[in-house]
């Protein structure tokens, strides 16, 4: 089968909700300040009117971390898609156009029967502190059933997100989509997402990225708990052993790259000014797989995964707004 995308992720589909408002909106909802809680349905729904109500300037955009990384690589001009659960409602129609808006392609999936289209409600205060409430929503109904095996097998790379990676059926997920890919040529890349989800899904983990992942994403914390170390040397060389191309995030030291026999060290790109480092590692991914589907060599996408994270760290918001291909053209060295 012909490529169709370079890059399908797959993930939790949430609607970001921001909402500037006053910390005496927070006292009234009972949010707790610079915190993010998990809500249900109707604390979620509660919520998302208050903030039409109280706050003027109500943005929603298609966010959670695969989505941001997806849209990261469209906005790189490479082909990308993305595979994720929304309920047949406004905020799923919303979803779709969000993201099928960032140039990237919102794939049709089965709608959730049950719950409501999942959302991140985040108040920001005068002060810039952002509080988050959040729903899971639809992507808790998210199973074997939604992996679509056309367009698995349409795609160069499988990206998964360690967010999603939860309930048994979504573990069952993914193992699918991964075989699909791994029968049909196609590569399977996965994020490890938070230290707290791989310590609650390690042998499982553990279990994905020795059978059927080609290109792994971490910070220091998630490879070090992964493989219950805490010498970074040895975990790379527990990555090395399944033949898995590692990239590590590692804030301000940059990152490194273990593929093969061979670790590149790239270095950050300086800052003058950090804004929000909310999504920096989602476009580090970005970077790199975008770079990968144009050709460049493993140092050299590690340091386009170094620019678009740099980029994205100097304003709020998880999604680049600078035109990274213009920074990338210009040769830019800092932000």
């Amino acid at each position: 089968m012909q490529v169709k995308y370079d890059v399908l992720g797959i993930g939790n589909a949430i609607m970001d909700v921001i909402a500037p408002v006053s910390d005496d909106v927070l006292v009234r909802e009972e949010i707790t300040k610079a915190s993010m809680t998990l809500i249900d349905q109707e604390r979620a729904l509660h919520l998302h009117g208050a903030f039409k109500t109280h706050g003027d300037k109500l943005v929603e955009d298609a966010g959670g971390s695969g989505a941001n990384t997806i849209a990261g690589i469209a906005a790189l001009g490479v082909k990308a898609a993305y595979m994720g659960k929304v309920a047949n409602d406004d905020l799923g129609k919303r979803f779709r156009e969000s993201l099928n808006a960032g140039g990237a392609t919102a794939c049709p999936l089965p709608y959730a029967t049950g719950a409501a289209t999942a959302r991140c409600l985040i108040a920001v205060t005068p002060d810039g502190e952002r509080s988050m409430s959040t729903f899971l929503g639809a992507n808790v109904e998210f199973g074997p059933g939604d992996i679509d095996a056309d367009i698995i097998r349409a795609s160069a790379v499988t990206y998964l997100e360690g967010y999603l990676f939860d309930t048994n059926d979504q573990k069952a997920a993914f193992v699918k989509a991964a075989e699909i890919a791994k029968a049909a040529g196609r590569q399977v890349s996965l994020t490890l997402s938070d230290a707290f989800c791989v310590d609650r899904h390690r042998a499982s983990f553990k279990q994905l990225v020795d059978n059927h992942v080609d290109i792994l994403f971490a910070n220091e914390a998630e490879i070090l708990s992964l493989f219950e170390t805490d010498d970074l040397t040895d975990a790379l060389s527990r990555v090395t052993s399944t033949d898995t191309t590692a990239l590590i995030t590692r804030s301000e030291k940059g990152s490194l790259v273990k593929h093969g026999g061979d670790v590149y060290e790239i270095a950050p790109i300086p800052v003058d000014n950090i804004v929000d480092t909310t999504g920096a590692g989602d476009q580090y991914a970005a970077g790199v797989l975008a770079g990968r589907a144009l050709g460049m060599s493993w140092q050299d996408a590690g340091q386009l995964g170094s620019l678009c994270a740099a980029e994205v760290i100097t304003h709020y918001g998880a999604r680049p707004e600078t035109n990274v291909q213009d920074l990338v053209k210009a040769g830019t060295k800092q932000l």
